[in-house]
């Protein structure tokens, strides 16, 4: 009689061992590289040989293992300097002192004892990077090459026990035989690196040699409050094979945390060496959520092994576009995690930091993250158990960039072989709730993945899948559970002005390339949402004390130095950066009105440092604030409840009604009992209340979206304008959210005195100017010298170098608030607010070039870092006895219509009426008129390509 126990209990740790003896193999380990070995050097396991400093010094005839669409770095003079072996820095993306792509071999000796001969003996590898061969004793054992999972061999016939083993592993790097893409998060330079080495636990295992415990899959049924545990054994009595048909004496217990015994049920079945139990856990069991992340731990005794392990009761389902978790709605706020890691290179595999990552996910009220193109190790999973994260692992693919499905290439077999390795690994983790095959493929893509997700459905119903995180271009995939897809998102302000009354429920009701007759009803969730631009941070070069060095950062921070903008670098982090946390929040706040739309997935809540460098984090890439936005900032619109406002606009004028339905968003567990929803009008310099009350009668909050909290209306006639005003909502007394608008005179007087008015410097303005006059040159639309720079209201997307310069090109504008242009009626953050919409937007700037370096403009967009060129919208100086301003925004054009453009036009005009027009600047007439006529140097990205991510993927 063989016997199987099963013991349960409520944990709030993770855990998942072998019962065994260990001999952990890290420390110091021979090395050599190339296909023979040549031990004449030594690194130290775990880590790579980036982290032990080895592999070929980086040049400029280093072969990446990525795509560059931007081949300037290597022609530029200007990069010159950066080109020269042993001080390499590379603009597109972090800059290690090694690399290498090829055989490495790591050799150990280690004393085997006398008393495991009796058991079988395992090599595990954690993470190795990426296809490994072992020899024991000089014997070759075998070959693998997951990018997900350990490598686990089985070397117990190899083992000299009672003496010393010689313990050899090849490892190889190359992309070719596991073709998943060279742009995939799992190889990709892009990411901080395709490194070679073994990262994690790395340990010679010991077990009870008759019998294994193999496999274990755990399915939880939340309806039932149960667990049907599948058990797969091994018998190595002779050999490797199959148990025959086994009778089992089995005793199967559940004890919860305070305790108490529950009778449990089991299989009454045992083919092979397979058994199947269920064990019921009793009606109070506890599930697990976001919420409560209630976790139980499982042990299963076979004969002498002993496996131990945690696991959740819960359950993922769809309803039409809704996605619901264990019965009730589940909406998704998520980012995706990038695999971007500069101390190592490679993703962590210690709990502890991955409990980091994501309790900052959490404290910026996110509840999902999203693996791009790769699968995180087991701490990960453990980590996001304990704090209730829904993540989604992919296929270790992109395969788009060189690579693509369904066209006889080794990724199709490959990644469904390392799918349902990722499920065996991983499956039994509660918070593994979702999974893609991968990201943007390429080929005939869409029935390759079709089948994908029929075939993981079969393998393990307990999670849902899609077919492919994919963009708006990409067609659509019909059998997916759900479809994490762009399209439906984004703001459209580079066409209308801003607002925050629409949503995107047409885009999810006919998505992009949608084919069917009747509208869509399957859940998607927003794929890479946000991409929106801040400019560096140089203060977090010294952050860097790994392997991987900031070259890029120094790069565009001697861009903005020799450009004479030095001093300027805080400034336009903040404003920028500022800008950046707006447009997040507003399109954030569109998705969470949005009837039926399942959620989103950020790109990203933190910094991507590849691809050409793409700050798109308030984050940056170690997870640390860069001081424009707090979590308290953030969790205003970003939480599991939150009030939302639908403003029509956001200027008015005092003949204006401000008129904005208010309604609230509910992604909590239950009905928010005890409501009070309140708001105030304030002005914003002040703070002084405008307005006050209460919206609704409401008291209670049910889950859900779009519930109407009432309209907060206010006559705008009697507020002392020009006023920046905030409308603040709060639902008692955790959640606020606001909002800033603006309020302008109806009309204004333009009077403009003895100022002359010109669009050009013509004639008589120069005649004004030698005159000792005044001169206002409004040139919209005129200048050439800065037409090349294409700006608008919103930031750069992702950065220009991977998207070849398209614009946008700028980043927000920095507004000198102390320049005494603004004493005269015109309220100003130091930032492109919202305001600055009407001024800014397609908006023509001035390329500063031939001005003097020291001088910078008072209302200063700021362009791409990868160019940093000095621009300007107004610059005032004295030319010959005269003063002369000159601006690129429109403030002559339809005021009837334009409040702000009015409102600057009258503030320009009694500031040069003032006599605190008095500029420093001094300039020749000929500098003036070369705005008019000269061009700047173009860029050049000296390559034709461009990224697959705007070419359409149609198949």
């Amino acid at each position: 009689m063989k016997r199987i126990s099963f013991l349960l209990m409520a944990v709030i740790a993770t855990l998942t061992i072998h019962a065994q003896q260990v001999i952990s193999l890290a420390g110091a380990w021979d090395f050599a590289m190339g296909d023979t070995p040549q031990y004449d050097d030594y690194v130290m396991l775990p880590g790579s040989m980036l982290t032990n400093e080895k592999g070929h010094r980086v040049s400029v005839h280093t072969q990446w293992t990525s795509s560059l669409y931007d081949s300037s770095y290597y022609f530029n003079p200007y990069m010159a300097k950066y080109r020269q072996e042993g001080d390499m820095k590379f603009p597109f993306f972090l800059t290690p002192n090694r690399h290498y792509v090829g055989n490495a071999w790591y050799r150990k000796q280690v004393y085997v004892p006398r008393s495991w001969s009796n058991q079988r003996i395992t090599l595990f590898l954690e993470r190795p990077h990426i296809e490994t061969t072992v020899y024991v004793n000089g014997k070759e054992v075998g070959h693998q090459m997951s990018l997900s999972v350990p490598h686990r061999y089985d070397v117990t016939k190899y083992i000299t026990f009672g003496g010393k083993n010689e313990i050899a592993v090849k490892v190889y790097n190359g992309i070719e035989n596991v073709c998943v893409g060279q742009d995939s998060h799992s190889v990709t330079d892009q990411t901080q690196g395709n490194w070679n080495g073994i990262a994690g636990r790395i340990e010679l295992q010991a077990q009870w040699k008759k019998l294994n415990i193999k496999h274990v899959r755990i399915v939880p049924n939340v309806a039932e409050r149960s667990a049907q545990i599948e058990v797969e054994l091994e018998n190595h009595t002779d050999g490797v094979r199959v148990l025959p048909k086994w009778e089992y004496d089995v005793n199967v217990e559940v004890s919860s945390m305070t305790g108490r015994h529950y009778q449990t049920t089991m299989s009454k079945e045992a083919l092979g060496n397979k058994k199947v139990f269920k064990v019921k856990l009793g009606s109070n069991a506890q599930l697990w959520d976001e919420f409560h992340p209630h976790l139980y731990q499982l042990t299963i005794e076979a004969g002498e092994d002993i496996y131990q392990t945690t696991f959740g009761l819960r359950e993922i389902t769809t309803r039409q576009r809704q996605l619901f978790i264990n019965g009730r709605p589940l909406f998704l706020r998520g980012t995706v995690e990038n695999c971007c890691f500069p101390e190592t290179g490679y993703p962590p595999t210690d709990e502890a930091e991955w409990l980091r990552i994501f309790k900052k996910c959490k404290e910026y009220g996110l509840n999902h993250v999203r693996f791009h193109s790769y699968c995180p190790p087991e701490a990960a999973f453990a980590a996001a158990d304990k704090l209730g994260i829904y993540l989604q692992p992919e296929g270790p693919t992109w395969p788009n960039h060189g690579v693509k499905l369904r066209r006889g290439m080794a990724i199709d077999k490959y990644l469904m072989d390392e799918s349902k390795r990722i499920i065996d690994e991983y499956g039994h983790h509660p918070s593994f709730v979702m999974m893609a095959a991968g990201n943007e493929p390429a080929g005939d893509w869409v029935s390759y993945c079709n089948d994908w997700v029929k075939e993981m459905r079969k393998y393990d119903a307990t999670k849902l899948y899609a077919g492919a995180s994919v963009g708006g271009g990409w067609a659509w995939d019909s059998e997916s559970d759900y479809h994490v897809k762009g399209g439906a998102r984004g703001l459209n302000w580079d066409k209308k002005a801003p607002q925050s009354a629409d949503d995107y429920f047409d885009g999810i009701l006919y998505p992009r390339n949608y084919k069917g007759d009747t509208p869509n009803e399957s859940p998607i969730v927003t794929h890479e949402k946000g991409q929106w631009c801040a400019f560096p941070d140089f203060g977090e070069v010294t952050q860097y004390t790994g392997a991987y060095h900031p070259g890029n950062f120094e790069i565009f921070r001697d861009l903005l130095r020799d450009n004479g903008m030095e001093q300027m670098d805080r400034k336009f982090l903040m404003a920028s950066g500022k800008l950046q946390t707006l447009c997040y929040k507003y399109e954030i706040e569109r998705n969470l009105r949005t009837k039926d739309y399942a959620g989103f997935q950020l790109l990203g809540l933190n910094d991507y440092s590849g691809q050409g460098t793409a700050l798109v984090g308030v984050l940056n890439v170690f997870w640390r604030e860069k001081g424009y936005c707090t979590a308290r900032d953030w969790t205003q619109f970003c939480n599991a409840i939150v009030p939302l406002a639908r403003f029509p606009q956001f200027v008015y004028t005092t003949a204006d009604t401000l008129r904005v339905p208010v309604e609230a968003y509910n992604a909590t567990f239950a009905t928010l009992t005890d409501v009070n929803a309140t708001y105030s009008i304030y002005q914003s310099d002040s703070a002084s209340v405008v307005a006050s009350g209460r919206l609704s009668e409401l008291t209670s909050l049910p889950v859900g979206k779009n519930y109407a909290l009432g309209t907060v209306a206010l006559p705008l006639a009697d507020v002392q304008a020009p006023a920046k005003l905030t409308l603040e909502v709060q639902l008692s007394p955790s959640y606020k959210n606001h909002w800033d608008f603006w309020v302008y005179p109806e009309s204004a007087a333009t009077d403009a005195g003895t100022v002359y008015i010109a669009d050009s410097l013509d004639a008589k303005a120069q005649k004004v100017l030698r005159k000792g006059g005044v001169v206002l040159l409004t040139a919209a639309g005129k200048v050439t010298l800065g037409s090349d720079v294409k700006q608008s209201y919103l930031p750069v997307f992702w950065n220009t170098s991977w998207f070849k310069m398209r614009p946008p090109h700028t980043t927000g504008a920095y507004i000198d608030t102390t320049h005494p242009l603004f004493k005269y009626g015109f309220p100003t953050d130091d930032w492109s607010n919202l305001n600055w919409w009407e001024l800014l937007n397609k908006a023509q700037v001035m390329n500063l070039m031939e001005l003097p370096r020291n001088y910078q403009s008072p209302i200063q967009p700021i362009d791409t870092w990868h160019v940093s060129r000095k621009l300007g919208m107004l610059v005032e100086a004295k030319v010959g006895k005269g003063r002369l301003l000159m601006t690129t925004m429109d403030i002559s054009n339809r005021l009837e219509n334009r409040p702000v453009a009015r409102q600057m036009r009258q503030a320009i005009l009694s500031y040069m009426q003032s006599d605190d027009f008095r500029p420093s600047l001094e300039l020749d007439t000929q500098t003036i008129l070369d705005f008019y006529s000269k061009q700047a140097p173009a860029v050049n990205m000296f390559t034709n390509d461009s990224p697959d991510e705007l070419k359409p993927k149609l198949k």
